[in-house]
């Protein structure tokens, strides 16, 4: 068995990355699902650095954590500091944290040019800094910063770093890519060798990901004998980001046979839960976990997995917590929506006259522009109406939007009127918003939530607009998609005309139908 050592920096280096800014509770709740998840370090921040991590490292001693061991961030000490009078030294040995990670400079070029000290002084604040906090009963990793850079440009030198920390009591000596820039074989090559010489000491890797490579460089210092992997989750960093955990912890387990605590059934929901703490998207075809990562569209692709899922799927995707989709489109085939047919229709073979019905709806509105791959709720409530299994809550009587240039107070410049009937009885509701979209979706929520109260819970969270036919220009055909959330789900639905506002009425129409339609099912 081959055991490796998980440390997750997204706390500290994961916030710098652009378009992140955590709170103090932020910090806490993703310490507490990294923790729950079984990651072995949580690298919380840097106390010297800001009040706000302070704060942080303060309200931390009062949780409990079951696995992860918690380390804060520091520099070495300024050439001119002792440790004893330092106030970076305080605030760090007052977090009260089982690890520390120090870095220090690993490149002359660096040492000379940033620092801007001499290299032996480096060394000697290096030494220092490790022995201070090595003595006050620390777990010290020395992240030596500008490492395959620096070992590169002076090997000597570099190696020197790394024997001062060592010396000085360092349990673990972190090899970095600060700059992102190492290929995979010289990551490899590097790795090796610096395993090689200090077979006594935890040898560690950080790596970023500016030319793509940081996920084939974590796991080949892997099998280069690197004993922890740092990253972040989701790749979240400054830059073009870290190297990402949730790809680099699924590879090392389930294609190099390497252990440690985290249960990967859990992956997908840690990720998801940190996702939106960080206000970030998955992007759909991530590896492991996206939504995609499991996604099947062609016909032959389709019918291959279901006889045998090892056809086009390299693991199992209930492995790392996520689920096997079929695209339903043109090219899905019969025998992938016959399933979905089954869902409604028992006794449905694929020569029957529904199937035959619901491919036919199928084509022609895909043909029209219609796309349900992405829009999985308005593709239920097509399918229903193509089997006559459809019933809808609400109609339609008019509808009509304007907008006002320029807005007398700069804000809502656009105002809808709804009227739908429901039941024989009708409502009319009309809003102000900001644009056309916003404005008709209030007003149509508005006249709904007089027959259906739960429509008040749903919100719109995403809007995208696509032009279908651009050689026609102004006169194009739009596809709008729109993602809603009840709090419970999330759902996205279509719509597709020459009027921009037609297509956006058509998808929010289908987004409350759905909503409708799921709470119906649950009375």
């Amino acid at each position: 068995m081959k055991r490796i050592e998980i440390l997750d920096t997204t706390l500290r280096d994961g916030a710098q990355s652009e378009g992140i800014s955590y709170s103090v509770a932020d910090k806490i709740k993703i310490a507490k699902i990294l923790d729950n998840f079984g990651v072995d370090i949580i690298e919380a921040g840097f106390p010297a650095s800001n009040p706000k991590d302070e704060e942080l490292f303060e309200k931390l001693k009062n949780e409990k954590f079951s696995r992860a061991r918690l380390a804060a961030f520091t520099s070495t000490l300024h050439p001119d500091e002792e440790p004893e009078s330092s106030a970076a030294m305080k605030k760090l040995l007052a977090a009260d944290t089982p690890a520390v990670v120090v870095f220090g400079k690993a490149s002359s070029v660096q040492v000379r040019e940033v620092l801007r000290i001499d290299c032996e002084e480096n060394l000697r604040i290096i030494k220092k800094t490790v022995s201070y906090l090595k003595n006050a009963g620390k777990e010290i990793i020395f992240d030596a910063e500008h490492f395959y850079s620096g070992v590169t440009a002076d090997r000597d030198y570099a190696y020197r770093v790394l024997d001062a920390a060592a010396e000085a009591g360092a349990d673990a000596l972190c090899l970095c890519d600060t700059t992102g820039a190492m290929l995979p074989s010289d990551a490899e090559r590097l790795t090796r060798e610096a395993v090689g010489r200090y077979r006594d000491k935890r040898i560690a890797v950080h790596f970023h990901d500016d030319t793509g490579c940081a996920t084939a460089n974590a796991l080949l210092a892997a099998e280069a004998g690197a004993a922890q992997i740092q990253g972040t989750f989701l790749g979240v960093g400054e830059r073009c980001g870290n190297a990402d955990l949730s790809v680099i912890m699924p590879s090392l387990k389930f294609k190099l046979g390497y252990e440690f605590d985290c249960d990967m059934k859990y992956l997908r929901k840690t990720a998801n839960a940190i996702s939106e703490i960080s206000n970030t998207r998955i992007r759909n075809n991530k590896p492991y976990i996206g939504k995609s990562a499991f996604y099947h569209k062609a016909g032959m692709h389709i019918d291959a997995v279901k006889k045998y899922p090892p056809s086009f799927e390299h693991i199992d995707p209930a492995l790392v917590g996520n689920e096997r989709k079929f695209g339903l489109s043109e090219m899905s085939g019969r025998n992938t929506l016959l399933d979905r047919v089954r869902q409604l229709l028992p006794d449905a073979d694929k020569n029957s006259e529904e199937l035959t019905r619901a491919v036919a709806v199928l084509k022609e509105k895909e043909l029209f522009g219609y796309h349900y791959e992405a829009a999985e709720a308005s593709f239920t409530l097509l399918l229903r109406k193509a089997l006559y299994k459809y019933e809808p809550h609400f109609n339609i009587l008019l509808h009509k939007t304007t907008d006002d240039f320029p807005s007398a107070n700069g804000e809502l410049t656009s105002c809808s009127v709804v009227q739908i009937e429901v039941g024989g009885k009708t409502e009319m509701g009309s809003s102000l918003g900001n644009g056309p979209v916003n404005a008709l979706d209030n007003a149509l929520r508005r006249a709904l939530s007089v027959f259906y109260p739960e429509v008040k819970d749903m919100e719109l969270l995403d809007f995208k607009v696509r032009v279908i036919d651009a050689n026609t220009t102004t006169a194009a055909k739009v596809r709008v998609l729109i993602e809603s959330t009840d709090g419970a789900g999330v759902w996205t639905t279509v719509g597709v005309s020459c009027d921009i506002i037609e297509a956006c009425l058509q998808a929010l129409q289908d987004s409350y139908e759905y909503k409708l339609l799921n709470l119906s099912k649950n009375t």
